[in-house]
């Protein structure tokens, strides 16, 4: 029941969410509808609302990535035709992304069975016939082998997400996003998405690589030379 929303609109509202730092699609929606410049920017005239931040969830799910990787392009063939990028120097940075996953969810691939299924199993092993919530607890705790890996666990919900220990020290199930900037412009010329447990030094090559390709296709005859990242 809701009116269209042009697809240039969407991509300017997810623009001003990169340049102004926002996060979440709900905080993109709210200045769009705040600012009488971003209105301007939007082509929204004031007796109209912004787009919703349910509608850029919907337009995001709907849309397939090679839309969003081409509009990317799309960006970076405006700079090239500007003169602004140069592709010689890049950064090479990652960091882990949460997924949209518990760790809850998490499954034994040998035997399907959840995390509460496997103790139970393990407890009755231990000579614990029906053993309830506190007895599952108590057991987990006093066990000392307690270590999850992705070679024996998997999430149920999204099976490429890997469990992780985040930079603040909690574990999570989550993937690895890297980033290649162009030093010279601070444009982002690639940004790709890996397994959470890659290492950087087994994702850094193909990242510069997607780089290269980007600058190729963007139609800039620029060659990378140097690529600075940091001692992991």
């Amino acid at each position: 029941g809701r009116p269209g929303i042009p697809p240039g609109v969407y991509f300017r509202m997810l623009l001003v969410g990169y340049f102004e730092g926002i996060g979440s699609q709900r905080g993109i929606a709210w200045r769009c509808g705040d600012s009488l410049s971003l209105r301007e920017f939007l082509g929204t005239p004031l007796t109209e609302d912004t787009p919703d931040h349910s509608s850029l969830t919907y337009i995001r799910k709907r849309l397939p990535l090679e839309v969003h990787y081409r509009v990317f392009l799309f960006v970076l063939e405006i700079a090239e035709k500007k003169k602004l990028l140069k592709g010689k120097t890049v950064a090479v940075d990652s960091t882990t992304l949460e997924a949209n996953a518990a760790m809850k969810s998490i499954v034994l691939k040998e035997t399907g069975e959840d995390w509460k299924e496997y103790l139970q199993r393990l407890s009755k092993e231990e000579g614990i016939e029906e053993p309830t919530d506190e007895d599952l607890r108590r057991f987990d705790k006093k066990r000392k082998d307690k270590k999850v890996s992705n070679k024996d666990w998997e999430s149920k919900t999204d099976h490429d997400s890997r469990i992780t220990r985040m930079k603040d020290g909690r574990t999570h199930l989550a993937y690895k996003a890297e980033h290649v900037i162009d030093m010279d412009s601070d444009l982002v010329i690639a940004a790709e998405v890996f397994h959470a447990d890659e290492s950087d030094s087994s994702t850094l090559l193909p990242t510069v690589v997607g780089a290269q390709v980007n600058l190729t296709l963007a139609g800039s005859t620029s060659e990378i030379t140097d690529a600075v990242a940091d001692k992991g």
